[in-house]
């Protein structure tokens, strides 16, 4: 797993990496561009909305939504990824914060149409995931999404043919969310997932 000073070293090189995954069809970056697409489309329908970004990187698809004028909020732990964002997005609220260690205080605070989070998520445990998604619930307006894009499988099976076809480059610290797991213990929310490709896919979970 990459520290925070190991996703400083990789930042200038992180979207280049992503793109090479993502074109060869291959874990972990496979259908990378369909769930930035799919996440930008769903949150677009409502126009100049607030939006939480966790983890936000280089600003790759929060940078869209900023353009058509969108409130933008995002914590990321890496101060050069939150430099490389800023520059694209000047009046974004943008705070350097360790998403692992929960939220910070001021944006606990607010309220959101939109929560977003894509390719960081599989940094918290199983359970820890749940504990925070249903955290993040508590932060949206009446009609509210949390959009989680990210590596993803709808079975325990899919994941570990996954593994086992990319042994080479998987990570063993990661915590990839399981579809049939997560809507489990999601079962008191409302929880629909989206396959994008055979290791990616957007979570679409509300309070509906």
């Amino acid at each position: 797993m990459l520290t925070k000073q190991g996703f400083d070293l990789w930042a200038d090189n992180y979207d280049h990496t992503v793109q090479l995954s993502e074109e060869s069809n291959l874990y972990p970056f496979a259908g990378y561009k369909k769930v930035l697409n799919t996440i930008f489309n769903e949150v677009m329908q409502k126009p100049k909305s607030k939006i939480l970004d966790i983890g936000f990187g280089t600003g790759v698809l929060t940078h869209k939504l900023y353009e058509y004028g969108h409130q933008i909020n995002g914590i990321d732990f890496s101060k050069k990824m939150l430099e490389m964002a800023k520059s694209k997005m000047p009046l974004a609220n943008l705070m350097e914060y360790d998403f692992t260690e929960g939220l910070p205080i001021n944006i606990k605070g607010e309220k959101y149409d939109s929560i977003i989070s894509t390719y960081a998520l599989h940094h918290l445990t199983d359970q820890r995931k749940i504990e925070f998604i249903c955290e993040l619930l508590t932060l949206l307006k009446e009609g509210g999404r949390i959009f989680i894009g990210d590596i993803s499988f709808h079975t325990r099976a899919d994941l570990e043919k996954c593994k086992h076809d990319s042994i080479e480059y998987w990570d063993p610290d990661e915590f990839y969310i399981v579809a049939d797991e997560i809507s489990v213990a999601l079962d008191q929310f409302r929880c629909e997932f989206h396959p994008m490709s055979h290791c990616g896919g957007v979570f679409v979970i509300s309070k509906e």
